[in-house]
């Protein structure tokens, strides 16, 4: 008997009632023949979603903005990770190109909290609560990832085995790249009683092999990688263009093997200056090449060669050397064996794209967007990083964000050196807030009205504006411009008719203006903006949400009829006076 037959028979049974027959059925289609299988724990943060929506709320507060006008803006998401990702099933589907992780190892010693309580060794579900909880933020990773995205995630022995599997499983066998090797140590330790464990690893997968956005090829810019020799491509050390800010301790001499005195250049009549810091020149002084007057890294990647599996060489970094970095910015150690900037940067670097949105959901001490930051500086790219991570023991506020605040704005080591801060970043800090999953008009319109920084995310449009110079009620309509991107969020639909007549005033733009509208279905309104068509695109809010979330959410738990009674009553009626009311899954 197959299972549609067993599911049929189920249907038929006396005495269940129909939830008890769904549950039955799941379970049943559950069922596999082959493939990692584990009992599902429960998780107290997906019951929570199966009643209520995640917002993004920004804490303008803590806002860092660049004075430079095309800074990338990068998001610190304060929430847990399953919320996070949610909302940004909304603002980022199918939009990240880069996710790296470094995921709980589950090692039993304090390192995996689940619904509150650390999983020990002795928890006879250990690794079942580890992968329900892996699961259901992959599943949505998997759909965040654009068609050329990569994801990387760290992780070691504890769980390597029964990762894999799942990540064959959820994104796909025939998706894996790689799992990676990464020496984490320089030397010898005394960490097991039989064997020395001196790696990690880092599983990669592609989410469409036939435009996977890994770089083969290294096609290099001749500007950057001015020579080459038998030992691969060089980069000059010098920083012309100012992606970062001219600061005078990047301005000093460097004297060359040979006793010779070397400075940054002077192009076109403006001062230049070095990448490296003199810290950074004393510690990997081996590393320069000097020629023709000018000074190259080396450890640039040599063309046609394709990415290596094992990462051995001190220039992806060590366990030590991520220490350094963060000990560097807080003269401290506030976070335990953070990843080092150098491993992030070169998993960062082999993607191609120097524009490229980049995703950490398990952020920690915020590695993830120091490196994006300083290889922007020294490629000259525009990539943005999403960073997300839940506020234990303040880490969010303490560790996080005030890492990466003074990266931007710049620090002094324990030793004096004053570290210029990489100024042409804006940073963004959001917190997680909830609206109830029940579609009454009262929770539409405050959905609706708390999914404005949700949009400002979507578009990457933060600056707002006066619509035409009018000064309008920002309960009722709000208007945000960057550049050629304009966007206009009326949250009270009984001003569209004067809404259009304003927009008819407007001059056509390159882009057409992202106008999202309140409205209690799908309707967005085209006929009220009929006459200026041409210089708009329309939305209807929240429905838009509801079918993001609804891809992603935990199914609701089935309603009492008094309740679903109720919730009609509440409900608006459609054009035939019939009420319509809905858990996500099924209209009544």
């Amino acid at each position: 008997m197959n299972k549609n037959e067993l599911a049929n028979k189920i249907r038929r049974i006396d005495g269940l009632t129909n939830g008890e027959k769904s549950a039955l059925i799941e379970l049943l289609r559950k069922q596999k023949k082959y493939g990692l299988v584990w009992e599902d724990k429960p998780e107290d943060v997906e019951e929570r979603l199966r009643e209520e929506l995640p917002v993004l709320i920004e804490d303008t507060g803590k806002a860092i903005i660049s004075e430079e006008a095309d800074a990338p803006n990068h998001i610190l998401i304060e929430g847990d990770n399953l919320e996070a990702l949610t909302a940004l099933a909304y603002t980022h589907e199918g939009q990240i190109d880069v996710i790296y992780i470094d995921p709980p190892y589950n090692t039993g010693n304090k390192d995996f909290v689940y619904n509150d309580q650390f999983v020990d060794k002795e928890d006879s579900y250990r690794h079942s609560k580890w992968l329900s909880f892996m699961s259901k933020r992959l599943h949505i990773a998997k759909q965040l990832l654009s068609d050329k995205g990569v994801i990387f995630i760290s992780i070691d022995d504890n769980e390597q085995a029964q990762l894999k599997l799942l990540c064959d499983e959820i994104l796909g066998e025939n998706h894996f790249l790689a799992q990676l090797i990464w020496k984490k140590k320089q030397g010898g330790g005394n960490d097991s009683s039989y064997i020395v464990t001196e790696h990690e690893y880092v599983l990669c997968y592609g989410q469409n092999q036939t435009t996977l956005g890994l770089d083969k090829t290294y096609t290099l810019d001749d500007k950057l990688y001015p020579f080459s020799d038998d030992k691969g491509d060089f980069g000059l050390v010098t920083l012309d263009k100012a992606s970062i800010q001219i600061s005078n301790s990047l301005i000093y001499e460097i004297i060359g093997p040979d006793g010779k005195k070397y400075f940054p250049r002077i192009v076109k009549g403006k001062q230049s200056c070095w990448r490296w810091s003199k810290e950074k020149v004393k510690k990997q002084y081996d590393e320069l090449v000097f020629k023709n007057g000018k000074v190259y890294t080396k450890y640039y990647r040599p063309k046609g060669v394709t990415p290596r599996s094992l990462l051995y060489d001190a220039k992806y970094g060590r366990t030590e050397s991520g220490n350094d970095d963060i000990k560097a910015i807080f003269d401290s150690k506030p976070f335990g064996y953070p990843k080092p900037v150098l491993l992030i940067k070169h998993l960062i670097s082999i993607c191609t794209n120097e524009h490229k949105t980049i995703l950490d959901f398990f952020a920690g001490s915020g590695t993830t967007l120091h490196a994006t930051m300083q290889l922007n500086a020294e490629d000259g790219g525009h990539r943005q990083c999403i960073l997300v991570t839940n506020n234990e023991n303040n880490i969010c506020e303490e560790v996080t964000y005030k890492r990466n605040k003074r990266v931007i704005q710049g620090y002094t080591t324990p030793k004096g050196e004053e570290v210029p801060g990489l100024t042409g970043n804006t940073l963004r800090y959001y917190k997680t807030d909830f609206i109830s999953r029940d579609r009454t008009p009262r929770n539409m319109r405050a959905l609706v009205a708390a999914s404005t920084d949700l949009l400002c995310i979507k578009n990457d449009i933060y600056r707002e504006a006066k619509l035409v110079g009018r000064n309008i009620n920002p309960k009722i309509v709000r208007y945000f411009v960057e550049g050629d991107r304009s966007m206009l969020v009326i949250y009270d639909e009984r001003v569209i008719s004067a809404i259009a007549e304003i927009l008819e005033t407007v001059e056509p733009g390159k882009e057409k203006i992202k106008v999202y509208v309140f409205s209690a279905g799908s309707y967005a309104y085209d006929d009220e903006f009929e006459e200026v068509a041409d210089k708009v695109e329309l939305c209807a809010l929240p429905d838009a949400i509801y079918q993001a979330y609804q891809k992603v959410l935990p199914k609701r738990r089935p309603k009492f009829l008094p309740e679903a009674i109720e919730e009609a009553r509440q409900s608006k009626a459609d054009e035939n006076g019939i009420f319509h009311f809905t858990d996500g899954e099924a209209e009544v």
